[in-house]
């Protein structure tokens, strides 16, 4: 491991030299991921994308993409665009990028089950803004507002997020 690496544990998270509270996936960190399971998945996975509401904060990097009305992301185990974005309409199981809480203001992407997503693994292992103070995520790692914001200005593509299991 390096200080610059994201190191995820069940109690929180270490990065670039502090310790940040965090949420993980109600199933818990696990080394056997499926679609639906809640699990946050163990391993090293890379910071693959930096995506951001425009209409609600100031792009947080110059590698940052925006996210637009009518952006999604496939959760459609079996279909050729599966844990990858793809945009409205979209007749297959989805998540919508652009909800109206503050979850997505700013998410990033890892490398989870992608680019090449095998079905069923699971897919949109997002780092992104809690609902509440360590409320637990579908498998996503969220953060408060403020811990996220101060890890976005930090983060480049290829970092890692080390979970442990």
């Amino acid at each position: 491991m390096s200080a610059a690496d994201i190191v995820v544990t069940r109690w929180g998270v270490r990065a670039f030299g502090r310790r940040l509270p965090a949420a993980i996936g109600k199933g818990g960190i696990t080394h056997a991921k499926r679609e639906g399971d809640g699990g946050t998945p163990a391993g090293i996975h890379r910071i693959e994308g930096m995506l951001y509401r425009p209409d609600r904060i100031a792009r947080p990097a110059p590698w940052a993409e925006p996210i637009l009305p009518g952006d999604l992301w496939s959760d459609a185990s079996g279909q050729p665009d599966y844990n990858h974005a793809v945009r409205a309409p979209y007749p297959f199981s989805h998540e919508k990028l652009r909800r109206a809480d503050p979850l997505y203001d700013a998410v990033l992407v890892t490398d989870w089950n992608w680019p090449e997503a095998e079905a069923g693994r699971g897919s949109a292992i997002f780092l992104h803004q809690w609902r509440r103070p360590r409320f637990p995520t579908e498998g996503c790692v969220a953060f408060g507002r403020d811990d996220l914001m101060w890890l976005l200005s930090r983060i480049t593509p290829g970092t890692r997020l080390i979970v442990k299991g």
